[in-house]
């Protein structure tokens, strides 16, 4: 049996999985990340937005931005409108993706796509390429980077619980946006909808709790609202589906494996954002990893990437968890809690 030796194994090569390899590799230390696609970042699953500032933490470059937006508009069920400024940039989120990735290959990180991690077994990473091929991988960290259902999660008993399905479709828009537009509705149970620009085409999508409705039928009804309001017209042009988490803040280390991003549900409960948290978790992971392999001190590599990134979000995702908790018990009171549960408010910022 031929096993592989690298100092750190990343699995997945999203954006928190090649942050954390580009920056492990930038350390100096043997990096690879696997990955089950055959090519990284695709299908998409997101609604491809992401802060302006985030561009110079991500350092890779600018050829996958489409549009620049300069905020965002909340549109409530009483009609109000409440627009906010939050420079931002529709992406395309493939290009994103492989762009990061190959700054991890510039730095040092060999990238195997096609191969899937399937087992954990006498400190050997067991992965299957498309073919079917067996092979083993010995790292001395592991990190999981490997989404929503992470299997690398699974490893040490911390999975995400609490996934929020979302459904998106392109569509033409009758005319430009230059913000980006977040309606909530009693029907979108504990979510909302939005309306995401591309210059001439929108990401239009909803993530809602399914119990209280077939989410395919409320989606098409928010598109048909959105036609009569002029806002898209024609038929989708592309869907994608995909799950979010929204989970309260847990202990995502254990032995020599860290997770990061969707697979540590560092997603924020409310929004539903993680492309700006899993980079810069993907980095601390990274750098933190590669100094438990310098210093041959795996165990204070866990503990100071668990507190580094508990430091920069867990308070901003245990008060969206709140938030959350408040939205899903008071939805039949829509209108009294809504500015308490949505981030472009006042309210929200305010202790419960």
């Amino acid at each position: 049996m031929k096993i592989s030796n690298f100092d750190i194994c990343v699995v997945g090569a999203g954006p928190a999985g090649s942050s954390a390899a580009r920056e492990a590799a930038k350390n100096g230390v043997n990096v690879v990340i696997i990955e089950r696609k055959k090519s990284v970042g695709e299908p998409v699953r997101c609604a491809e937005y992401i802060p302006q500032l985030l561009l110079g933490s991500a350092d890779a470059g600018n050829e996958f931005i489409v549009q620049k937006v300069k905020g965002m508009r909340t549109i409530l069920p009483s009609g109000e409108v409440n627009e906010i400024i939050a420079p931002g940039l529709m992406i395309n989120r493939d290009k994103f993706d492989k762009a990061i990735a190959r700054e991890a290959v510039k730095s040092g990180a060999t990238l195997i796509s096609s191969c899937n991690a399937v087992a954990f077994e006498n400190e050997c990473i067991i992965t299957k390429n498309i073919k079917g091929e067996i092979s083993f991988i010995q790292p001395k960290i592991i990190i999981g980077a490997d989404g929503p259902f992470s299997t690398v999660g699974r490893w040490i008993n911390s999975v995400n619980k609490y996934l929020i399905p979302g459904i998106q479709a392109s569509f033409n828009l009758v005319k430009p946006l230059d913000m980006t537009e977040v309606y909530f509705q009693k029907e979108i149970f504990a979510g909302y909808g939005w309306v995401f620009p591309k210059t001439n085409v929108a990401n239009v999508g909803l993530g809602m709790l399914p119990e209280k409705g077939q989410i395919k039928r409320i989606f098409q009804l928010f598109a048909d609202r959105l036609k009569a309001q002029n806002t898209i017209t024609g038929n989708p042009i592309h869907w994608t589906a995909g799950w979010i988490p929204a989970e309260p803040v847990r202990q995502i280390t254990s032995k020599n494996i860290m997770l990061v991003g969707d697979a540590a549900g560092q997603t924020h409960p409310i929004t539903g954002a993680g492309v700006t948290q899993a980079i810069i978790c993907g980095k601390m992971a990274g750098q933190w990893a590669a100094h438990g392999i310098k210093t041959n001190n795996i165990k204070n590599a866990m503990d100071g990437y668990e507190y580094d990134w508990k430091d920069d979000f867990a308070e901003s995702q245990t008060n969206a968890r709140i938030r959350r908790e408040l939205m899903e018990s008071k939805w039949h009171d829509l209108d009294s809690i809504i500015k308490s549960c949505w981030v472009s408010f006042k309210e929200y910022h305010r202790n419960i």
